[in-house]
């Protein structure tokens, strides 16, 4: 893991943690606020770790918003500040798996909401996909490094309209150019 994507991880899973710790009605809003931090390192890096903790912070913004009273918040805090721990300390594998551990425990809060968490899980992948693609990656790049197939972050991107600025983007640079053009000529 490349140091500045472990300290910008660290600082994030740092900010989980204060923020579980002194419930607040905002916390849920910051929570999801802090996924969105991440995207820079991942639309740069292009790194599986940020996308995990992207999504990981997401789908628990979601719970808390949803099943907030049947999260075991002291479990979670000790949870993260092991993943803390093992970041400081550069034991990226273990830290992985923390992690994992984090996202197993927020899919068993309740049975019947298994399958809405893999929802979440993938429809936070495909958000973050088009944040990616809107950062300049490819569709392709972004959908490989989220595992989620090329068309679900087409459709989402076509709903969105990031296409659609691409374009205007492009119009406005094309017409700029040809007034330098006129300049020079």
């Amino acid at each position: 893991m490349d140091e500045k994507i472990r300290v910008d991880i660290l600082s994030v899973i740092e900010r989980i943690v204060e923020i579980l710790r002194v419930k607040e009605a905002k916390d849920i809003i910051e929570v999801r606020e802090l996924s969105n931090r991440t995207i820079h390192d991942a639309s740069v890096f292009q790194d599986e770790d940020s996308i995990s903790i992207a999504v990981l912070v997401y789908a628990l913004s979601k719970i808390m918003e949803r099943k907030g009273t049947l999260i075991d918040y002291a479990k979670l805090i000790s949870m993260f500040e092991d993943a803390v721990i093992m970041l400081h300390e550069s034991r990226i594998d273990s830290y992985r798996q923390i992690i994992k551990n984090v996202l197993g425990y927020i899919s068993n809060i309740d049975s019947r909401i298994r399958a809405y968490i893999e929802e979440v899980i993938n429809q936070a992948q495909i958000k973050k996909g088009s944040k990616i693609y809107e950062h300049g990656i490819s569709i392709a790049r972004a959908s490989a490094v989220l595992g989620i197939s090329q068309w679900e972050l087409m459709r989402y991107i076509g709903k969105t309209g990031i296409s659609d600025r691409f374009e205007e983007d492009l119009y406005l640079t094309k017409s700029r150019l040809e007034i330098v053009r006129r300049l020079f000529t």
